[in-house]
């Protein structure tokens, strides 16, 4: 019996002993289990008021019939088969079925969310030549961690003291947490800069409204025949069964252009182009709350921890070296460049040059500079204007801003011409005879090792689905193709899009969403060719000056220094 007690004692002890370690364990967790409860029943009260909600949703802005526009207008087979292939290439993830109707609680919060750096193969300590990554975790405003992708992120690593940065690569893992990962090219200190674009959610309705309301930044041309004058609605897309329609379509590139016929004049007699009032009223419900400054719109995330990292010199031991490369490789990036005592340093692609006022003229001597596309090749033709000194602008009498613009300095035999390219443009206005189409103005060009051809073609379409400038970029590729088969000696420089300032208003009709894709499309298309790229986006991303659709002229300088770098090789 006694036996038997002892035994028994012994279980009871060993029973006790376990209950307070369960007890411990949960006083010790419960404040993570009960957010963690809390998110779950807070997620599923919305879910559910969002189904509801969903079903009594007023109608928004009618979309646009695409069986009475341009869009039904049908491509080959093959350039089928590679619009899909590019459509693929640059695929956002879309939504979850439960999250397109959400409150704004439940959407991406960066004031809640953070990133960390992670310790590189185990250890915390990092050499030029090794990767950096940090894991950002996004949560929205309840603090519930987010379970989804789709967030729209910029990553940015840089030094202030060394006047250094390079664009990182953000990867999305579809479980609301992405990786940032830049490579280390300087010594000495290195932070990490995160920031939250645009949250999921409203990705969402940027791409509802770029393929509904193409039609958001209206256009319109001035008709005339003596004292009769009537102004009438323009576009890519126009309903063919309202009124009767001007037909614009060029004839050599095939490229669309409507508008609405005046009543009593005849379809010759347009005078002019410009950009109408832009429609408002494009969000529907309470879809503004996901587009506010200083909440969700180009807000840095902050980090859990430092976010600076001191790097080493090089590893000498080649052996390292190799076995950090292999275990990174699969997620190993390469930017186009970066900034190191403020000035660019392209990676490949020959060495660059700085050049000033005498170095400029003596590189473009006996050249010819065409430059075509919008406002920001238009900065290119400003910026050597006032570099070359020698160089006159001669008056065309064109509206400022709008073009066409031409320089000549006749002792050095250089010459510079501008040209926007044709509709859609959101100039103010432009005569109806300039507006000409980049592909058939090259197609114009004889060419040749003196000839210089600067291509910017971007802002101005991204208020249209993404086919509509695969289309363009298509004709214009045709043509470079031409070119360079004619006069292989032509550079063919063509400029990537950039970011750009972003408020609620700009962000619905410019937005960095709609470059960014514009600019996956670009690369693909022209990937391969004979094309010298300057990639603005990773420009203005490494940069520390704040964003703007004009890049200031530090990053112009750069931008031309890489150009000229080109034209005149160091070797020559």
């Amino acid at each position: 019996m006694d036996t038997m007690w002892r035994s028994l004692s012994k279980y009871i002890c060993i029973f006790f002993l376990l209950a307070l370690s369960g007890l411990f364990f949960l006083f010790s967790n419960i404040n993570i289990l009960e957010q963690k409860l809390n998110c779950q029943a807070v997620s599923m009260f919305y879910q559910h008021q969002s189904n509801i909600h969903s079903a009594f949703l007023p109608e928004g802005p009618s979309p646009l019939d695409r069986n009475q526009s341009y869009c039904s207008q049908e491509p080959s087979p093959e350039e089928a088969l590679e619009e899909r292939d590019l459509l693929e290439s640059i695929a956002w993830p879309q939504p979850q079925p439960h999250s397109v109707n959400v409150s704004l609680n439940q959407t991406s919060d960066p004031a809640h969310s953070l990133f960390v750096i992670l310790p590189a193969g185990g250890r915390r300590e990092w050499h030029v030549g090794d990767q950096l990554e940090a894991l950002v975790h996004m949560h929205d405003f309840q603090g519930c961690p987010k379970s989804y992708g789709g967030d729209f992120l910029l990553a940015r690593l840089h030094s202030s003291k060394l006047e250094a940065g390079v664009a990182g690569q953000v990867l999305d893992h579809r479980n609301g947490t992405y990786s940032a990962i830049f490579p280390l090219l300087w010594q000495g200190s290195a932070q990490v800069e995160v920031t939250l674009v645009h949250p999921s959610e409203a990705v969402h309705v940027l791409r509802r409204i770029r393929e509904e309301r193409p039609d958001r930044i209206p256009f319109q041309s001035l008709f005339r025949s003596g004292k009769l004058s009537q102004t009438t609605v323009c576009n890519l897309c126009l309903p063919t069964n309202q009124k009767p329609l001007c037909n614009y379509t060029d004839p050599h590139t095939g490229e669309p252009w409507y508008c609405y016929k005046p009543k009593l004049l005849s379809c010759d007699t347009r005078i002019n182009h410009a950009r109408g009032p832009y429609v408002n009223h494009l969000l529907v419900n309470k879809e503004a709350l996901l587009f506010q400054s200083g909440v969700n719109i180009k807000v840095p995330i902050h980090p859990s921890g430092s976010d600076s990292v001191i790097v080493l010199p090089e590893k000498k031991d080649k052996a390292d070296v190799e076995r950090s490369s292999m275990k990174t490789e699969s997620t190993r990036i390469t930017p186009s460049g970066y900034y190191f005592q403020g000035s660019w340093r392209a990676l490949g692609g020959g060495v660059m040059r700085q050049f000033n006022d005498s170095s400029a003229t003596q590189c473009l001597k006996g050249k010819v500079v065409y430059m075509y596309g919008d406002s920001t090749v238009r900065q290119w033709f400003e910026y050597l204007n006032i570099l070359v000194a020698d160089l006159k602008e001669f008056n065309l009498y064109s509206p400022k801003n709008v073009g066409p613009f031409m320089a000549v300095d006749s002792a050095h035999n250089i010459l510079l011409k501008y040209r926007c390219h044709g509709p859609p443009i959101r100039f103010n206005t432009v005569i109806a005879s300039e507006m000409r189409y980049v592909a058939n103005e090259l197609d114009g060009l004889t060419g040749g090792s003196n000839t210089v051809v600067f291509i910017s073609i971007w802002s101005h379409f991204s208020t249209f689905p993404l086919q509509v400038y695969i289309r363009r970029l298509r004709h214009i590729r045709r043509a470079v193709l031409r070119l360079l088969d004619r006069a292989s000696g032509t550079l063919v420089v063509l400029r990537s899009a950039n970011l750009q300032a972003l408020d609620p208003k700009v962000s619905l009709y410019n937005s960095d969403w709609f470059s960014v894709q514009l600019d996956g499309v670009l690369r693909a298309m022209f990937k391969g060719l004979d094309v010298l790229l300057i990639d603005a986006w990773e420009m203005t991303l490494a940069h520390h000056l704040p964003h703007a659709l004009h890049p200031p002229p530090i990053i112009i300088k750069n931008m031309i220094d890489i150009i000229l770098s080109h034209v005149c090789p160091e070797s020559s």
